[in-house]
């Protein structure tokens, strides 16, 4: 799933990158990621309705890990349209699954977030510094894994809905064609998931993270 997420990123980019000469930057990140509380609602076969109010953690280095894979064409020196992949992950903590009856609840192979980006740079104000800001909207595309005491498991990819970024940072250039990041990152997702029993689950997850990574321009 993440394989044909990303391909099909790149060459979006580089297919938007065609028709003039432009910059065309790639990055690649991780970093530590955490998403606070959501109010979670639905049903299930075997629990009834669902109503509360869950804890999420992000294990940001357990496997699978945290990640992301931007994609930015630099249609001037200073603004920038790109494709963005982000790899975040939820987990619910243990108070949420005493109180929810649920044994698992998670979106860990990703709450993959998929967004189409505008970012804005500011070149030479301090020197091999480069700061910049964006934004995206897109959707998003999790692994759902949902399982009630005895009940079936939900364990599978699904699109549940949309999603938007934003993110600031600041690149210190290595040289013309490597560069270092750091940057804050934020996502936010609406997600209704089906169960495989016929049930569902909504809840609007919210993901912050500070980030770290590598690009390279041509």
């Amino acid at each position: 799933m993440f394989a044909r997420i990303a391909k099909a990123a790149f060459f979006l980019a580089v297919a938007f990158a065609q028709p003039a000469a432009a910059e065309l930057e790639l990055s690649f990140y991780t970093g530590l990621q955490e998403s606070p509380h959501s109010v979670v609602t639905g049903t299930d076969a075997t629990l009834g309705d669902l109503s509360f109010t869950a804890g999420w953690e992000g294990r940001s280095f357990a496997a699978p890990p945290y990640y992301g894979l931007r994609a930015t064409w630099w249609r001037s020196e200073t603004l920038g349209f790109g494709v963005q992949f982000t790899h975040d992950k939820v987990y619910a903590d243990a108070e949420t699954l005493a109180a929810s009856g649920l044994s698992t609840l998670e979106f860990t192979d990703g709450l993959n977030i998929l967004t189409a980006n505008v970012v804005k740079r500011w070149p030479g104000q301090w020197g091999r510094l480069t700061p910049y800001v964006g934004a995206g909207a897109g959707i998003a595309v999790p692994h759902v894994e949902i399982q009630a005491p005895g009940g079936p498991k939900t364990f599978e990819y699904q699109y549940t809905g949309p999603a938007v970024r934003w993110f600031a940072g600041v690149k210190y250039a290595l040289n013309d064609d490597w560069a270092l990041f750091g940057e804050y990152e934020g996502t936010y997702s609406m997600n209704e998931a089906h169960m495989v029993d016929g049930g569902t689950l909504s809840t609007n997850i919210i993901t912050t993270a500070i980030n770290f990574g590598v690009s390279y321009s041509f």
